[in-house]
């Protein structure tokens, strides 16, 4: 057992899941893929994939990452020869169970991407991998975005969004993904592939399958000649209601191609699978007044739905009154939630959403008199402020992180939906309450979109002992009573899964759930499209595979494995994931086999090519930094020797990074010698201590500016110990000098302080795991800055993005340091804006820029004064929709070159697609990493505004 894989508990049970991979069946499956390492079969490959966001588990037996529609259909007729079951799954941020399984796991995230404007922004075309969000930022110029807005569209891809039918707080059913269909190209499981806009595709779909196409005949008219049926689909439909198949198909259609494209939204991968889609689009409407509106109960918001959505709300989120308490506590509540004395109030979360200023000018005019004449505790104070209104939807989003972060370690927070008519919303939130209450739930919330009648709930629980799973049993039992008693949907957006399996026969009755069973022999005749998911014989079907969440790692025990991290890491389609990386910590808890089987491949898969950039915590729910976890795992790896080490280089660091600088100048003599001597240091060396040298690095930097302390001095500047080891790009002389100009430009007089050239942020050591050596640079630093600062009266300006944010990390490494607390650390970039740009007259622009932004500048909240800038250094400023961390992560992408390859690919073919006159940063090992990515030289975007600026007269 190694110090990077966690000890198994004795007391839980082994897992059943495989460790290695079935040989005849990875020679199989690599049969059918043109690059056989797509076909993933490590015990760490399966562990890591166990799992999705639900509270279910399964191990699969291999995993297939196919490249194109062909390569699927491939696929599929194998699993009809071999009798193999195959899971579609991209995202992996389902909820109800149905991205798991313990057949062929087929990854259609990475290589699924394929992204075209369609109808001048009306309409995309667009392949499972993307996630929502890539989708909307890439319509963004034309105005437009998909229909469907789930609250995961920084994480769910299109593939879920089609298998589930997804929708959202505003789209409703109007604008759902069925809704929006254009057309698809979809693969049956016999391997046929058609595509549903193409004029002849009834006709093809008639030729090449034609008992379904008969199937498909019968079937619709079966349906429609039977006014039950069409009765109980027409209500259930009027609802969001993904539970089952999306039978009204056989309502709203009459060909069978048309009929099938529409069954398959919704079918989570159990008829066929969808290899891209047609959708069309809604324009954005940008301009919004928001308000958190509070009655006095459930029943008095409800009510007030009808004029508000006659007045133009376009959402209206319902919080109950223990999610306004749970809302009260968020530091962010403004004044008139958290003054409340919340018994038994409700909360109603409304916006209006118009296309320009003046048109939300007459809609608020129309709705103030409806919304003076309902029964409010609060007065309503519609706001169009950004932050306030950010701050509303931040309560709102809240929720989750709240209760989620909350819960007892070990438990597994669960997030349900349901559906009801909207007269009976009031008596099921209180009903539901009611359950948590009986069964001892507590903590647990009720949420949602009331305009829909949908609502949310959590609750917590855990599922390795008895009792619990009993109360589970019992609390899910009664709470199908009570939806179903209110004649609502038990699946609102989620999807059946597993989770509802055994209620399908009971919401739709016996006639229609035959024609869904009909439905599915019809289309997958051998079973092996996500077997067990939407229908099963087994009554107990959502009480087995459950997972059990082990207490492991305290940076990381809140995980709730939604998979939001996954889309900002760098690491993502190179190793591991955060999520991953997680999931294989706690697997290697449970299963002392699993643990013994990825011991050897964790270290590289997780530990090492883990860019700690924290990026992970900026998207996830419950403000998990995975690399906090990394990095303490590099540090039990270094023993005491390793330790003095890191604190010798720190206490001489002035002769160390000088070093540095010399030995890349020397290298940049003579290139290939010193790629040949790197590449020989990796294969005697652990690689994670040997950089690989490579013609793109560039040469040793200068010397930083001297110590100066003028008479009166304005700022203390850090000039960073990046510029000394790393030249700037041809022409220019580094972004410190720039700043330094910058500000005698503005007339601002700038200290250096004494010392500096043996000052660092600390982030190498810190990043590496060396802790004694973090330590004694950041008590160097603050030393050096206490009477440079004047004790903290002078603000610490810094010229990198990344060193600024390990300067503002020092607490962490002296929280017993009163000093810290008072010193000030801003980066140059914002402090140009607030302070120099205002000051200074722009003389000449560039046409265009590529800007860069950084990991660091997302945490330290600057990304607009980032843009701020570089709009004052060109006329068009264009960031890239596939930016995210270059992974470069100071040296990491030296020492693991193939990180940055990985997470800069699809930055790179954007700035290929559009060519500008300039590329920026603000953060030198960034700018390298992107110039090797993109041919292009980047800079540090003061460096630009130093050479187009002069003083204001």
């Amino acid at each position: 057992m190694t110090a990077t894989t966690p000890r198994p508990a004795t007391d839980r049970p082994a897992s059943s899941g495989p460790v290695v991979a079935p040989p005849d069946l990875v020679t199989a499956l690599r049969g059918v893929v043109a690059d056989p390492d797509r076909v993933r079969h490590r015990a760490i490959d399966l562990a890591a994939h166990a799992n999705d966001a639900s509270h279910y588990l399964l191990h699969p037996q291999a995993l297939v990452l196919p490249a194109d529609a062909r390569e699927v259909a491939d696929l599929l007729r194998l699993g009809v020869r071999d009798r193999l079951a195959l899971t579609f799954r991209s995202g992996g941020t389902s909820l109800s169970g149905q991205g798991v399984t313990d057949g062929v796991l087929v990854d259609t995230r990475a290589h699924f991407r394929g992204f075209e404007v369609l109808d001048d922004g009306a309409a995309v075309r667009v392949q499972p991998g993307l996630t929502v969000a890539d989708v909307n930022a890439r319509l963004a110029r034309y105005g437009r975005k998909i229909g469907p807005d789930p609250a995961s569209s920084k994480a769910c891809t299109i593939g879920g969004v089609v298998a589930n039918n997804s929708s959202g707080m505003a789209c409703g059913t109007e604008f759902n993904t069925y809704a929006t269909l254009r057309s698809m190209t979809f693969v049956l499981a016999s391997g046929t592939v058609i595509d549903s806009a193409h004029p002849d595709a009834d006709d093809e779909l008639r030729h090449r399958e034609p008992a379904l196409y008969a199937g498909l005949d019968r079937l619709r008219d079966r349906v429609r000649g039977n006014p039950h049926s069409v009765e109980r689909l027409r209500h259930l439909f009027s609802m969001k209601n993904t539970m089952g198949y999306g039978l009204n198909s056989f309502l709203d259609h009459t060909r069978p191609i048309d009929l099938l494209t529409h069954l398959l939204v919704g079918s989570e991968g159990t008829l066929g699978f969808v290899a891209e889609a047609v959708l069309a689009t809604l324009p954005v409407l940008p301009h919004a007044a928001t308000s958190m509106l509070l009655f006095g109960d459930t029943a008095a918001a409800t009510d007030a739905l009808p004029a508000l959505l006659e007045a133009g709300a376009r959402t209206l989120e319902l919080l109950d009154a223990r999610a306004l308490v749970v809302a009260q506590s968020d530091p962010r509540a403004p004044e008139s939630v958290r003054g409340v004395d919340v018994d038994g109030h409700a909360g109603l979360l409304v916006e209006f959403q118009t296309a320009t200023a003046e048109e939300l000018d007459a809609v608020q005019a129309d709705a103030e008199p409806v919304l003076a004449g309902l029964p409010l505790t609060r007065e309503a104070g519609l706001t169009r402020e950004p932050t306030a209104r950010a701050s509303l939807w931040a309560l709102r989003s809240g929720l989750y992180t709240a209760v989620a972060a909350a819960r007892p370690s070990g438990t597994t927070a669960l997030l349900e939906d349901v559906s009801v008519p909207v007269r009976t919303l009031p008596s099921t939130c209180d009903g539901l309450t009611e359950l948590f209450d009986r069964h001892g739930y507590e903590g647990s919330v009720v949420f949602g979109h009331a305009k829909d009648g949908n609502v949310h709930f959590l609750v917590n629980e855990r599922f390795d002992d008895k009792a619990s799973l009993e109360r589970y049993r019992r609390f899910t039992d009664d709470m199908v009573d009570l939806v179903l008693g209110q004649d609502g949907t038990l699946k609102a957006e989620h999807g059946t899964g597993r989770i509802m399996t055994p209620f399908v026969r009971r919401q739709y009755g016996d006639e229609l759930y035959d024609v869904m069973r009909e439905l599915k022999a019809l289309a997958d005749p051998t079973g092996l499209l996500n077997p067990g998911i939407i229908l099963s014989d087994r009554p107990d079907a959502h009480l087995r595979d459950l997972k059990t969440v082990p207490t492991v790692d305290p940076e990381v025990d809140a995980c709730v494995e939604c998979g939001y991290c996954e889309p900002v890491c760098p690491s993502r389609h190179v190793t591991t994931t955060p999520r991953q990386r997680i999931v294989l910590r706690r697997a290697a808890a449970k299963d002392p086999a699993v643990a013994a089987a990825i011991a050897d491949d964790y270290p590289y898969d997780a530990v090492d090519t883990c860019a700690a950039d924290g990026m992970c915590a900026t998207a996830c729910p419950v403000r998990i930094n995975t690399g906090d976890l990394m990095k303490r795992l590099r540090a039990e790896r270094h023993g005491a020797r390793a330790q003095a080490a890191g604190k010798a280089a720190a206490q001489h660091w002035d002769g160390v990074s000088g070093t540095a600088r010399v030995a890349l100048r020397a290298a940049a003599t003579v290139p290939g010698l010193a790629a040949a001597a790197s590449g020989l240091a990796r294969r005697v060396l652990p690689e994670d201590l040997v950089p690989l040298y490579s013609p793109e690095v560039p040469s040793g930097g200068d010397t930083r500016p001297a110590a100066v302390y003028p008479p009166d001095p304005t700022v203390v500047f850090f000039p960073t110990c990046l510029h000394q080891v790393f030249a700037p790009e041809s022409g220019s002389d580094g972004a410190g000098h720039a700043f330094l100009r910058l500000c005698a430009a503005a007339g601002i007089a700038v200290a250096v302080p004494e010392g500096i050239e043996g000052m660092c942020c600390g982030t190498p050591w810190e990043s590496k795991g060396f802790t004694a050596g973090g330590a004694a640079m950041a008590r160097r630093v603050v030393d050096g800055l206490w009477g440079s600062t004047q004790q903290g009266r002078l603000p610490v300006v810094v010229d990198a993005s990344s060193c600024t944010h390990g300067l503002a990390g020092l607490d962490d490494l002296l929280p017993e340091d009163e000093r810290v607390g008072r010193l000030r650390i801003e980066d140059a970039v914002a402090f140009t804006v607030r302070e120099i740009l205002p000051a200074l007259s722009v003389t000449t622009k560039a046409a265009s820029l590529t800007l860069h932004p950084t990991c660091s500048t997302t945490h330290l909240g600057i990304g607009e004064d980032l843009r701020t800038v570089a709009e004052a250094v060109a006329d068009e400023v264009v960031v890239p929709t596939g930016w995210g961390c270059c992974g470069y992560a100071g040296d990491r992408g030296m020492l693991h070159p193939e990180l940055t390859d990985s997470a800069t690919r699809e930055e790179a073919a954007d700035v290929a697609a559009r060519p500008t006159e300039a590329y920026a940063s603000c953060n030198r090992t960034c700018e390298i990493g992107m110039t090797r990515a993109t041919g292009q030289s980047y800079r540090h975007v003061l460096e630009l505004l130093a050479e187009r600026c002069a003083p204001r007269t």
